[in-house]
This record gives C-alpha cells, sequence and structure tokens, in this order.
C-alpha cells in the first residue's frame, strides 16, 4: 500500500510539473543548489522537480557530525546560487566553508529560521520522571535533528519554494506548484504516522543517541533516555549496568540502534533482560537519494517503533 502511495506522489510531482510548464511555457535551466544532507536534500528535490536537480554533500552512510568535503563538494559550493543546511550544531564542517563563498550566494541555515519548531538538547541519558530535557525557554544549544518533525519538513518545503523562487525567478510557478503537491503529501504521511503509533506511545524505550526527539514529539511517543553519552560514545561497563537495571526497573520495551554505530553494545546491554531491540535512522544512510528518500525514511522509522513496541519487531 506504501509502495501505490509512494508512486502515486512521484507521478503527480510529474503531472504538475508538466502542468505548469505547459501553462508557462519551455522549462528554463534552474538555479544551481547546493543541500548538505540527504532527508533536506528530498524535500528540496521535491520542490525543484521537472527543473533541476540539487547537488547532495553528505552522501551514502556518512555523518554530517563529521565529514571531510570532497574537491567536487567544494567546487559545488562555489558555483551554487542557493545553499541549504541545517546549521552549525550539525554540519560543523561547512561552517568555514559558507563563510568563503561569493556574497551572491543565497547561504539558508533552516533551524535559525521563522516557522521551524526547536527543541533544546536534552541532558544526561535518563530522561524518565520529568527529567526529559524539555527546556525550550532556557539559553540552550537547540537540536539540530529538525527535519524528523514532520511539520519542520513542511516548513523547508516552504523556504525552499521562496528561496529558489528568489534565486531563478522564471520558474517561480513551477517551484510552487511542487512545494504544494509536496506539502499535500507531508500532511498524508503525518497522519498516516499518527494513526500507525498511537496504539503504542505509551511504551518506554530507550535510543542509541538522542536524535529523536522531534520525531518523538510530534507523535506522542515515550522516549525515556539514551545509551550514548554524546557524540555517540559507546557507555563504559559501569553506565552499562544502570541501563540493564533501568530496563528492568522501568519495563523499558525496546532499545533502538542506529546504522551507523555498532550493535554490540546494544547486545550485552539487551541480554537476559528481555528487551527487544530494532534500528531507527535519522539520515536515511541506506536509502537511494532522491525526492522519495524522507517519506521512506519517515515511514521506515514508524514501522521500525511500531512494531518494536508492539510486540512484532
Amino acid at each position: 500500500m506504501g509502495v501505490v502511495r509512494q508512486v502515486d506522489w512521484l507521478a503527480r510531482l510529474v503531472l504538475a510539473g508538466f502542468l505548469v510548464t505547459a501553462s508557462a511555457g519551455p522549462v528554463v535551466a534552474g538555479a544551481k543548489v547546493v543541500v548538505s544532507i540527504k532527508p533536506v536534500h528530498s524535500l528540496v528535490a521535491g520542490v525543484m522537480a521537472g527543473i533541476g536537480a540539487p547537488h547532495l554533500i553528505v552522501e551514502g552512510s556518512a555523518s554530517p557530525h563529521a565529514y571531510a568535503m570532497k574537491p567536487s563538494d567544494a567546487r559545488a559550493l562555489q558555483e551554487a546560487d542557493v545553499v541549504f543546511w541545517v546549521g552549525p550544531l550539525l554540519e560543523t564542517f561547512l561552517a568555514k566553508a559558507l563563510v568563503q563563498l561569493p556574497e551572491t550566494t543565497r547561504v539558508v541555515e533552516l533551524m535559525s529560521r521563522e516557522g521551524v519548531v526547536r527543541h533544546a538538547v536534552r541532558t544526561g541519558t535518563d530522561w524518565s520522571n520529568g527529567h526529559n530535557g524539555d527546556h525550550e525557554h532556557r539559553h540552550e544549544a537547540v537540536d539540530p535533528h529538525i527535519w524528523l518533525d514532520v511539520e519542520n519538513a513542511k516548513a523547508i518545503i516552504a523556504m525552499a519554494a521562496s528561496e529558489l523562487a528568489e534565486a531563478d525567478p522564471a520558474n517561480t510557478a513551477r517551484y510552487r506548484a511542487n512545494a504544494v503537491a509536496v506539502r499535500e503529501r507531508l500532511a498524508v504521511l503525518e497522519d498516516e504516522i499518527a494513526a500507525q503509533l498511537r496504539p503504542v506511545q505509551d511504551r518506554p524505550f530507550l535510543v542509541f543517541h538522542d536524535a529523536f526527539q522531534y520525531f518523538e514529539k510530534r507523535f506522542g511517543l515515550n522516549a525515556v533516555g539514551a545509551v550514548s553519552l554524546g557524540g555517540g560514545r559507546a557507555p563504559g561497563a559501569r553506565h552499562v549496568r544502570a541501563l540493564r537495571q533501568r530496563i528492568e526497573k522501568q519495563g523499558i520495551v525496546c532499545l533502538f540502534t542506529e546504522p551507523q554505530f555498532e550493535p554490540r553494545i546494544a547486545r550485552v546491554i539487551a541480554e537476559g533482560t528481555g528487551v527487544r531491540t530494532a534500528v531507527l535512522d535519522p539520515v536515511g544512510a541506506g536509502l537511494e537519494t532522491g525526492m522519495a528518500l524522507y517519506f521512506k525514511l519517515m515511514r521506515r522509522n514508524a514501522t521500525a517503533l511500531a512494531e518494536c513496541l508492539g510486540g512484532g519487531g
């Protein structure tokens, strides 16, 4: 069913591009666009459907937290009309390069823009009993994983359409039509995931590192802590013992790892506790780059949560 819906969405985007082209004349070469990470690239690619394709910097399963740019990335940045990135708290490797771009380049830092929901970074690894790091009014660091909230994805689509129209006025109608189609698809996605996760909202679970609170809060999930002490660092023996005790005491149902991290520590923590394990992916590490990636990523994470928390994982 999901595959049929996805094909239908892509067909609608192509049709929207065809209809706008028919009414606005032949397609004009679009703006040169660079995007930092795969989920944002997917959203921007949807807005650019039928006009051009953005250049992606962090490809494959690479992490934006520790990435070394290739010469081709540096060239693409220097030639870009528009650059979309989340911000210096995520793509630290980009900050210096962006300062050196021509003044005419439109650099869009998504997490600082109006209309984006932002949450403070949660402190510690135990968020139960009210210690969940949800202090949005404090002057604390902002969690940069903003794209995992579907409402933020809608905001990114709106920003992309606006910025691309400013950089490439000849294709304004096409950008706007594509943005409408993608936002409609995001609304459907949000409803589908909400319905899928509603039966398991109260089930407590652990994540490997704190990358999913935007997803958790949008869909009312009960994450009670993380395994990693920060930066993806594996816990020591004392912390492992404490996690095992918490799993039994708090009735934690699932422990989620990530594709980028060694799963062995999760097996050590889970052994003998009865807790189930599954995988959540914040960036689409194993997914093919393109317009469909964001939707596949969100559905895959929703299914992993539903199956593991519901007992089927």
